[in-house]
């Protein structure tokens, strides 16, 4: 399965959390994202999780990638 990606890097909570949302709400099998603070990575982890969403989390030089999966 591709699924699509997103470079949140950059950008502060809330806009992560609601890119992810309209992110899932396209591509409802699934997303790959990054971003560059924990807070975003607190946050879209807590919203997919909460939206049924399986969140697989790897953190690499401050960043983080965040596999967003049904």
């Amino acid at each position: 399965m591709l699924l699509k990606e997103l470079n949140l890097r950059g950008l502060s909570c809330p806009i992560p959390v609601l890119q992810v949302k309209k992110g899932l709400k396209d591509n409802p099998e699934g997303l790959i994202v990054y971003v560059d603070n924990i807070a975003a990575c607190e946050n879209i982890t807590r919203f997919s999780q909460t939206t049924g969403y399986n969140v697989d989390t790897k953190e690499k030089d401050k960043e983080w990638i965040l596999k967003i999966s049904k």
